[in-house]
């Protein structure tokens, strides 16, 4: 049975990355399927990768997979700029009690400025609370965790 994707561009979080990158995580298996619905290739930052690229230092060959991401067409990288931080800044003030990371900033950001809907991640905690300049919650994949 085939698949349809679910939207046309989706971020991906660190998370599912090393999930799918790393086959004894707990979340392998539902990072594996949700990435069969999501049309490629997935859209991230530099603030990802090295949370990632950190987290699977001790797994050579998933290093190896991680790097070769652009080249494989699995993930592209969207820049941030020295303007992005203004961005990053005001949102880390409006969420200061949440204490949300660079990385979480920084893809929803993103999100704002490219104007991505969906962000695939493992991080219900911080991504079902984070919003959109305009206050639009994100649709979070996988659906269910």
């Amino acid at each position: 049975m085939s698949e349809t994707p679910l939207e046309a561009r989706v971020l991906v979080d660190t998370g599912p990355l090393v999930a799918l990158l790393r086959r004894n995580d707990i979340h392998h298996r539902v990072c594996t399927q949700t990435l069969r619905t999501i049309r490629p290739p997935l859209w991230t930052c530099w603030p990802v990768l090295t949370e990632a690229a950190w987290l699977l230092r001790d797994l050579p060959r998933a290093l190896d997979r991680l790097y070769a991401g652009p080249r494989t067409g699995v993930y592209r990288v969207l820049p941030l700029t020295e303007e992005s931080l203004d961005s990053i800044a005001e949102m880390a003030r409006k969420y200061r009690s949440l204490r949300p990371q660079l990385t979480d900033l920084a893809l929803v950001h993103l999100a704002e400025r490219e104007k991505i809907g969906a962000i695939f991640t493992l991080d219900r905690r911080d991504f079902s609370v984070l919003r959109t300049k305009r206050g639009k919650p994100f649709r979070l994949l996988p659906e269910s965790l």
